[in-house]
């Protein structure tokens, strides 16, 4: 199983907007071949920090997600909204603990 975790610095005026195209997008990307789960958490004291974990039965999965339309338009709006770089993170699941 893949993970890409990726923070995400908004614009602390379109925060909004990003949840709002956030919950537009998420059924479109947790229903994309090879994606098991999708998760949107926020920072608890800087409101404007948000990561994404997308869960990938295999890394030609997330590469075909990385490659495909609703990426490039998700990425290119979601790009606007930026007040800082982006990081993003590919790791392997090595264990899941409840």
């Amino acid at each position: 199983m893949i993970v890409r975790v990726v923070k995400l610095t908004i614009d602390p005026e379109r925060v909004n907007d990003f949840q709002q195209m956030f919950e537009k997008k998420k059924e479109k990307i947790r229903n994309f071949p090879g994606c098991k789960r999708l998760e949107l958490l926020r920072d608890r004291t800087e409101n404007n920090i948000f990561f994404t974990y997308s869960f990938w039965n295999l890394e030609t999965d997330l590469e075909n997600y990385r490659k495909s339309e609703m990426f490039a338009e998700t990425w290119e709006y979601t790009k606007s909204l930026f007040s800082g770089k982006p990081e993003a993170w590919s790791l392997d699941q090595k264990a899941v603990l409840m």
